[in-house]
């Protein structure tokens, strides 16, 4: 059954206070966001000029794949971000949720030529399914939307290089836990890189178990052996969200 708009408004706005809470954000910059069930392909973005811990489920902004504002005309966003998250939108329609972050560790791996390395338990079970997309400066013009979808391709995760990490997910769980993973998995990278010493990396045929059998620990549906509802993590992260601030149900 799919979510209401408002059910998905929650989902979202908590998304944005766990990325604060996880230390993911950048002042007011970079963005999580979440389709709309319809034939109208709207999306929900941050409000422009809002600290992550002050995002609600009321005050997040509709827009079409025009970036037209749905709603309050005295609404923002930021037109890089909407460049961004419409290319996702727009070449993926079974993508319902798009996430983007800016961390230290995450910059730095996309600004490796050899990206992310498949050194530890995290990258493994990413292997071979990484998309990478050159930088071409602030994405502000319309027609970087067909390079981010093509790069992309049927891939989950897009490294921004020279930018910063993307992910996405049929819903708003999945997209954070294959970001929190992805994040995990650069800072590994970038600490064992800093030893100067060999890197251990498994063979081809174990690099390839792992990506598989990882599938199963990103299922929407649950019930598969791992936990019988989806994504627990992202649950349990709104209950200390819960604990800390509810205002973001708002």
């Amino acid at each position: 059954m799919q979510s209401t708009e408002w059910e998905l408004r929650v989902q979202l706005a908590g998304a944005y206070r766990i990325i604060d809470h996880l230390g993911w954000s950048e002042l007011i910059w970079t963005h999580t966001t979440v389709r709309i069930p319809g034939p109208d392909h709207h999306f929900l973005i941050n409000p422009y000029g809002f600290r992550f811990d002050e995002v609600t489920a009321s005050n997040l902004v509709k827009v079409d794949p025009a970036g037209n504002i749905i709603g309050d005309p005295l609404q923002e966003i930021n037109p890089a971000g909407f460049v961004i998250h419409s290319a996702i939108h727009m070449a993926r329609p079974e993508v319902q949720c798009i996430l983007h972050t800016h961390t230290v560790a995450g910059m730095a791996v996309a600004a490796l030529e050899s990206g992310l390395l498949p050194i530890s338990m995290y990258a493994l079970g990413y292997f071979g399914q990484i998309a990478y997309h050159d930088f071409e400066g602030p994405s502000l013009d319309l027609d970087e939307r067909a390079r981010l979808g093509a790069n992309l391709g049927s891939n989950h995760i897009l490294v921004l290089r020279n930018h910063g990490l993307l992910t996405c997910g049929e819903s708003v769980a999945q997209a954070f836990v294959r970001m929190y993973r992805l994040e995990r998995a650069c800072q590994v990278q970038l600490a064992a890189q800093a030893t100067g010493t060999h890197l251990a990396i498994p063979p081809q045929h174990v690099c390839e178990l792992s990506a598989e059998r990882s599938d199963s620990f990103l299922s929407t549906k649950g019930g598969d052996g791992y936990s019988r509802r989806p994504n627990p993590e992202f649950d349990a992260l709104l209950r200390l969200m819960d604990k800390k601030d509810p205002s973001y149900r708002n």
